[in-house]
């Protein structure tokens, strides 16, 4: 399928905000977003039933699809920014009118559990979108890298050409190398749970990133061998792990995982395989556009270059 590439964002342009996932306990984050993305320069809308919460699941999924067709549908409307994570947005995949979106590519952003979303879309039209800061949890006071790095990614056609790290993150190359491939990933919990699923695109050459939090090396380690069972694994081009955070850490939990990431490497010999990429529930958040054609060129000295072969976003 060729993907489908969003129009990039230019100052003035409609930002819509929906909440696929879970709503935020804390609305006045909500209204700093909004400051926020008015103070760079665009209009804002939100979706009709923006934070809405409601016990019920079969209410609650109508009125969130009501907003993600909303959004897509409104041409005024150039960017989509999700509200948070959390859980839920699962639930909605088998009624979204892909046609719709199809007919309408434009950016969408988030992670977490908007994992479902990004890899569905891309799986059933080929959307490009983009794993990165979301209005409550880190755009309504984002870090200078965070900041960047999204505004780099949504409004300029040559910054995704080379990506770099936040400096405050160890980079750990498990196996060097150099690896061509699109971008499959997300949330490890969200993307195991979806195998099996007519959601979940294809791993065929994949440069796959994962992250996760809370989750113990136990259960990390249950999830992969999930993915190496369903026989993904072997077909990625490369495995880039991200921040797999947790509070407070066990003791030896960080060596634990470490281990977990060595052993699955060692199941796909060929591919390059890193962790420690500044990407997860961390105020330092790259973007990555889920579905766009990277490379990524690990050395043994512990460089690492990671950038697109094609764009990301049209002018």
């Amino acid at each position: 399928m060729k993907p489908l590439i969003p129009k990039s964002l230019r100052k003035g342009d409609t930002i819509g905000l929906i909440s696929p996932s879970s709503h935020c306990a804390y609305p006045e984050k909500i209204g700093q977003a909004i400051t926020y993305l008015e103070k760079n320069g665009y209009r804002v809308k939100p979706s009709t039933h923006l934070n809405r919460i409601d016990t019920d699941p079969a209410i609650a999924d109508s009125e969130k699809l009501h907003d993600i067709h909303e959004m897509f549908a409104d041409r005024s409307v150039k960017a989509i920014i999700c509200l948070r994570g959390g859980a839920g947005a699962a639930r909605l995949l088998n009624r979204i009118d892909y046609r719709l979106v199809a007919a309408n590519p434009k950016i969408l952003a988030g992670y977490s559990d908007i994992t479902a979303l990004s890899l569905a879309l891309f799986a059933k039209t080929g959307l490009i979108s983009f794993s990165g800061p979301m209005l409550a949890t880190e755009l309504y006071a984002p870090t200078p890298y965070t900041e960047e790095h999204f505004w780099g990614v949504l409004t300029d056609p040559s910054y995704p050409l080379s990506l770099d790290n936040f400096p405050g993150h160890t980079l750990s190359i498990v196996r060097a190398g150099y690896a061509e491939g699109r971008l499959i990933g997300g949330n490890l919990s969200v993307l195991s749970s979806m195998i099996g699923t007519p959601f979940l695109p294809s791993f065929e050459e994949a440069l796959l990133f994962t992250e996760d939090i809370n989750e113990p090396a136990y259960r990390i380690d249950r999830m992969l061998s999930h993915l190496s069972n369903a026989a993904l694994l072997s077909h990625c081009n490369a495995m880039l792990f991200g921040q797999f955070s947790n509070e407070p850490l066990e003791k030896n939990e960080d060596e634990r995982i470490r281990k977990v990431f060595e052993y699955y490497s060692a199941l796909n010999p060929h591919a390059p395989v890193l962790s420690g990429l500044s990407y997860g529930h961390i105020s330092e958040l790259m973007t990555i556009p889920v579905g766009s054609r990277f490379k990524v060129h690990l050395s043994a000295n512990g460089t690492f270059t990671f950038g697109a072969l094609e764009p990301v976003i049209e002018e």
